[in-house]
């Protein structure tokens, strides 16, 4: 490291520490480690001992309370959906990924665990959950790589070719992450107790806990494996 410094110039070292230091703070701050180390400090709890205005984790399954969501590729049913589809711009160095399509989807759902339900509501307006989903389906195209039919379909909903000028295949890559009907899932947020005003079919209790964002720290909805490792 000496023999490096020594004869290396000082703006050189100074724009490789500063490199370093931006690839670090990505990753400490990035939505999934951010998740993790939320979810390490909190207890996990049984869905029915846990008490109002309790902050806390739950593992269990998740489960539709309506109609469940398709997700738009692999057609699985599902409770939450994230899509993102991108297509290389520029050649060489100076090539990168523009995202066209960026697209959150979730409808009320529940967390089974034991027999026991919760409720989990998301919204945008305001917003009041952090996610990550594990990407569970990807596909792409470009020059020598027809897209699949499924993906022709797909890009043709949202308005998108997949030839450019000269008929020649763009570019193009998706991601799909989804909660699937089913999936084991961890869950986190402040717990809020409500009373029923319509039984739901096999739950025998008049009151439902209901996770709620809780000032500055919203609602944890993840499927990492990571954060199934501390069970209850």
């Amino acid at each position: 490291m000496k023999i490096f410094l020594s004869g290396t110039p000082w703006p050189v070292i100074i724009i490789i520490a500063g490199f370093v230091i931006a690839i670090i703070l990505t990753q400490v701050f990035s939505a999934k480690n951010v998740i993790l180390r939320t979810l390490k400090r909190l207890p996990s709890r049984s869905i029915n001992g846990v008490k109002s205005n309790e902050f806390v984790k739950i593992h269990g399954k998740a489960l539709h309370a309506n109609e469940p969501l398709l997700a738009p590729l692999s057609r699985r049913k599902c409770v939450f959906y994230s899509i993102k589809i991108e297509q290389k711009k520029g050649s060489g160095k100076n090539s990168h990924w523009k995202t066209l399509v960026q697209e959150e989807r979730y409808q009320d759902f529940f967390v089974e665990k034991n027999g026991e339900l919760l409720l989990i509501k998301p919204t945008k307006n305001p917003l009041n959950y952090i996610n990550y989903l594990v990407t569970d389906k990807e596909t792409d195209s470009g020059t020598f790589n027809d897209p699949t039919p499924e993906f022709e379909r797909l890009l043709s909903q949202y308005g998108i070719s997949s030839t450019g000028l000269f008929g020649f295949n763009k570019s193009l890559r998706y991601t799909e992450g989804i909660i699937s009907v089913g999936e084991r899932i961890t869950v986190a947020g402040k717990v809020s107790w409500k009373t029923l005003n319509e039984p739901i079919p096999e739950y025998p209790y008049s009151k439902i806990a209901q996770l709620e964002a809780d000032g500055k720290q919203k609602i944890i909805i993840t499927d990492l494996p990571e954060a199934q490792k501390t069970t209850i």
